[in-house]
């Protein structure tokens, strides 16, 4: 197998699949497999891109609406995870993953998913402390701080992938792993990059929790993208064990955005397949995952007996599905290879007829229940979640029947002033920031 491995898409899939085209030509050879390592940017129409935290001036339609829509058809089988300039709206729709066009996969915010023989993990987004705790609290519409905030690693996400036992082929990040910078020609990386150096050494650079999920998971591979270089490291875990790291760049002329890998032990087979392993992961945690307000959602995944149960649960309903099969030997090859739930579109392709200039789009507002994820929880006999509104949800985790549960409703508000609200009161103590710089002309008017 050969894999073409791209750093930031932004869009550029023509371009991309162009440069594909020509490699293959060039080196004849035969690529089976497009990665990209995030900023997609699956934008459907104009509407997608006030979902997407980039400056007005900067937001291009770009050309995956043409695979969206069926113009034409992606010419190569393509993976991705997201980074932190995405299509919010529709990316959230397929938290668990999914095809956001024909051929063309989204990992989810966290997965694994198989192709042929290759496994492949990843995390979308990037790495913002403030938020890494918080629970998943952000949907349309967004405001201009959930709209930054939706793009940001989540300690539940993280969790769920620490729980995967079963080995990795690939794993895939935006940011990179903290401190995997030192593991390669640091020297070279700071020529390109000076602005680096300092973060480098004091091991600011990159992602706490990408270097937990590297160390822990130890894959032969793992791609990412990010900074817009091209930079390459080998980890050796200290137990015969090595990742190979590959950061790429954007998809701009002369630059490294595309590298080729050659696999020769692996086979592209019968293309996507859903990952066992974490379908059980995803059932066992499900009442766990944390989609209300809670800024510390103290985020809890299933033990190892409680995943164990849940991924027998799993291989006896894709056993079920295979019953028909005469031939005992492909009945168990079937059982272990679900393809994804097929494609289906949940908003309009851009149209040639609307005129409207990026930026100046209506941005939605509801959350579609996309029918592939529809169709995933029903096959895993989990409830529909992902519309509920953060104010409204009930963390269920740790009640047992939430019908029985009693609700006593708040007394009103009792004070010295009644029903009247005071005026004239001093304003509220300023506290300190450290991430505020105070310029003159801040402080406040005297009354």
């Amino acid at each position: 197998m050969k894999i073409a491995v791209e750093g930031c898409c932004h869009g550029e899939l023509e371009k991309i699949y162009a440069a594909m085209r020509h490699l293959e030509q060039r080196e004849g050879i035969t690529i089976d497999l497009l990665i990209c390592c995030g900023d997609f940017q699956a934008v459907r129409n104009i509407d997608d891109l006030e979902c997407m935290s980039v400056p007005n001036k900067y937001k291009q339609l770009g050309t995956f609406h043409k695979y969206y829509s069926g113009e034409t058809r992606a010419p190569y089988p393509t993976l991705f995870i997201g980074g932190n300039h995405e299509a919010s709206n529709y990316l959230w729709e397929l938290y668990y993953g999914g095809f956001v066009c024909p051929n063309v996969y989204y990992l989810g915010h966290s997965g694994v998913v198989n192709f042929g023989d290759l496994r492949v993990g990843g995390l979308s987004g990037i790495y913002k402390s403030n938020d890494y705790r918080r629970a998943q609290h952000e949907r349309p519409p967004y405001s201009s701080d959930t709209l930054r905030s939706a793009y940001h690693v989540r300690e539940f996400d993280v969790k769920k992938l620490k729980s995967v036992t079963e080995p990795l082929d690939v794993f895939l990040s935006h940011d990179w792993p903290r401190n995997v910078a030192k593991h390669g020609d640091v020297a070279g990386l700071t020529r390109k990059k000076p602005f680096l150096k300092r973060e480098i050494e004091d091991s600011s650079l990159g992602s706490p929790p990408g270097e937990d999920l590297l160390n822990t998971l130890q894959p032969s591979y793992w791609f990412a993208a990010h900074l817009h270089v091209k930079f390459a490291a080998l980890v050796d875990h200290g137990n015969g064990r090595h990742t190979k790291f590959l950061a790429l760049d954007k998809c701009l002329p002369k630059r490294d955005f595309m590298q080729i890998i050659d696999l020769p032990d692996k086979s592209a087979g019968d293309g996507f397949w859903l990952d066992p392993e974490w379908l059980g992961i995803l059932r066992a945690n499900h009442l766990n995952h944390p989609i209300g307000n809670e800024r510390n959602a103290n985020a809890r995944v299933a033990d190892q007996a409680d995943r164990v149960k849940h991924r027998a649960w799993v291989d006896a309903r894709l056993a079920s599905e295979t019953e028909t099969e005469t031939d005992s030997e492909t009945r168990a090859e079937a059982r272990l290879k679900r393809p994804p739930f097929p494609f289906a579109p949940t908003a309009p392709a851009h149209a040639p007829s609307d005129r409207r200039r990026p930026g100046t789009g209506d941005a939605p507002r509801v959350v579609h229940r996309n029918p592939q994820t529809v169709a995933l929880l029903d096959f895993l006999e989990l409830d529909f979640k992902l519309d509920s509104k953060p104010k409204d949800v009930t963390n269920v985790a740790n009640v047992a029947n939430v019908a029985n549960v009693r609700r006593f409703p708040l007394p009103p508000p009792q004070g010295p002033f009644g029903s009247l609200v005071p005026r004239n009161l001093p304003p509220p103590p300023r506290v300190a920031d450290k991430n505020e710089i105070d310029l003159p002309g801040d402080e406040p008017e005297p009354s």
